[in-house]
């Protein structure tokens, strides 16, 4: 067999452990998508938008550490990858991105579909090129390849549609080095760090995804410092569980004990995050920073000290240097306020809630019709599902009910747009990550917002069989916009999503359909959504008005929420 560009392209592929490639096929991607049908070990999973492929590639990348392939032919279907490489890209996913070009003698021509991939991929790629000649291979894909793998990104390789066929003039094997340091900071920069934690009375610790490969050492630091533990949603995963230490979220979709626990201390110690909003953060403390790139570090509140370096192999080294805090005060009221606020959220998700208020309390309430209380869903899918569940959520409300009602306990996993904060992501995730591990339960938190806006690869969940659980939480709304209108004082406007039934559409395309109206069905619904067999699309009709609020609410919030409920129920009159 000859050895071309495309097989060259798809061997290394192999050799590297890919396992998918997906994308959506097309001229100049049929000698690639040939090398491929022809290949044991590598499978082509056809999509039916571009966008759902690179979700799906970057979901498998994250969840296995390693790198995940997409496909996109000229002009748009290239245009097409764009915004689930973007995800990648925030979300540092190594993700290669072949995408098909003109003949090469039409490059610049302003030929049929001609797109400047190397222009429209600048800015979210850390690496691009197309090849020009059959001769610069195997070593611009190694190039490709390393690049994406050591700097977690993109990488896109453009190969002309006249060029897959051509044979290099080079026939060694690819090699591409991809073993990566493990670094750790200098000794005095550690002594610095020491000095300052050392000094301070009330230690409160910022984890994220980064500090996930350390967990017996940020255990043993929060013990040691007698610290509360605050995660970012990235780091439920790993932390969650079996953690005397942790209080939950902060931001939006966190609670009044973490938002506590970090304004209450004296010093913060921030561990593998890069937690982006800074009005979340404490004033007026010290600050020591540990993360493994150096243009992280003070980008989000200044810092007293920055420690470059893996935070397991920095924390091993900063231990030795620090005092052990007897005094556990501050860790026992982050603690207490945390159980409490759990306990509140335990009494939301009981879906007989409303109908154990009485008098002026209940005919407050929002809900008065009963309808399905989200949180109650979200409990009953953490009730329902495995113990190594891998979890996806679409960005809004549905990851807002995730983090407060699933746990992330035994070796469940859970991968969302948590950085980009795209709509459609979760579906398209799922798809990725149930070829990842197909014995596996995968389960999707879906926004009916997000889930209209790429329908379509439920198709490509049926055509591959993929027994995904898809939640849709259907409140017929783009509720985290309706929600920040309304905060603003804004009455709510454009949100309202005039919604099929979703449970039906599924049924038509060859899943199993179930729609929930009532309260009293939820349950058994959602039980009967993961014993049956196959992929399955739960539509569940929640509240539209249930609000998340956020562990800090102001008084301009409050008042903001009263005044656009009042021009939500008066007549607009220009007044």
């Amino acid at each position: 067999m000859a050895r071309t560009v495309a097989h060259v392209i798809v061997d290394a592929l192999e050799e590297l452990g890919v396992r998918h490639v997906f994308g959506v096929v097309g001229d100049a991607l049929n000698p690639l998508t040939d090398a491929i049908r022809t290949t044991d070990g590598l499978e082509w999973v056809g999509c039916r938008h571009e966008e759902a492929a690179a979700f799906a590639a970057a979901a498998q990348s994250q969840l296995s550490g390693t790198l995940g392939v997409c496909m996109g032919t000229v002009g748009p279907g290239s245009v097409h990858l764009l915004n689930g490489l973007y995800d990648a890209a925030k979300s540092h996913a190594p993700v290669l991105a072949i995408c098909g070009q003109v003949p090469l003698s039409e490059i610049g021509s302003d030929y049929f579909q001609e797109v400047d991939n190397d222009l429209l991929f600048r800015d979210v790629a850390v690496f691009r090129a197309t090849v020009t000649s059959p001769d610069q291979m195997p070593r611009l894909l190694e190039s490709a390849v390393r690049a994406a793998v050591t700097r977690g990104g993109v990488a896109v390789l453009t190969v002309p549609a006249d060029l897959g066929d051509q044979e290099p003039a080079d026939e060694r094997p690819t090699r591409f080095a991809l073993d990566r340091a493990v670094t750790r900071p200098d000794d005095p920069a550690l002594v610095r760090a020491a000095a300052v934690l050392n000094e301070a009375s009330r230690v409160t610790l910022l984890v994220g995804q980064g500090a996930r490969g350390a967990r017996a050492e940020v255990m043993e630091l929060a013990e040691s410092l007698a610290a509360p533990m605050v995660l970012t949603l990235k780091a439920k995963e790993g932390f969650e569980e079996d953690n005397p230490f942790q209080v939950g979220q902060t931001g939006l979709i966190g609670n009044p004990a973490a938002a506590h626990a970090l304004d209450g201390g004296d010093a913060l110690l921030m561990l593998g995050t890069d937690f982006p909003y800074r009005e979340w953060y404490p004033e007026g403390v010290k600050v020591v920073q540990v993360d493994a790139r150096e243009d992280h570090l003070g980008r989000r509140t200044p810092v007293d000290v920055g420690l470059a370096g893996d935070v397991g192999a920095t924390l091993r080294a900063l231990l030795p240097l620090l005092k052990t805090v007897p005094d556990r005060a501050h860790l026992d009221d982050a603690r207490k306020r945390f159980v409490a606020w759990q306990e509140g959220q335990r009494r939301l998700a009981d879906p007989t809630h409303e109908r154990r208020l009485t008098g002026k309390l209940r005919a407050a309430l929002d809900n008065r019709d009963h309808e399905i209380r989200p949180e109650a869903l979200a409990a009953a899918v953490d009730a329902y599902a495995d113990e190594d569940a891998v979890f996806t959520s679409d960005t809004g409300m549905a990851t807002v009910w995730l983090s407060r009602f699933v746990t992330m306990r035994g070796n469940r996993r859970l991968i969302g747009s948590y950085n980009l904060g795209s709509m459609a992501n979760a579906m398209p995730q799922a798809l990725g990550a149930q070829l990842w591990a197909p014995g596996r339960q995968v389960v999707a938190f879906c926004g009916d917002g997000g889930l209209s806006m790429l329908l379509g690869d439920l198709m490509t969940i049926k055509t591959y069989r993929l027994p995904v659980r898809l939640v849709v939480f259907d409140n017929r709304r783009l509720g985290m916009v309706k929600l920040e209108q309304e905060q603003m004082g804004l009455p709510e406007f454009g949100t309202e999503l005039d919604n099929p039934d979703f449970a039906a559409v599924a049924t038509a395309l060859g899943l199993t359909g179930i729609r929930v109206t009532d309260p009293a069905q939820l349950n058994d619904a959602v039980r009967r959504a993961f014993e049956t067999p196959g992929p399955v699309l739960l539509d569940v009709l929640t509240n539209p008005e249930e609000v998340a609020v956020p562990g800090k609410p102001t008084v301009a919030q409050g008042w903001g929420f009263a005044v656009a409920k009042v021009k939500e129920i008066l007549p607009d009159r220009g007044d």
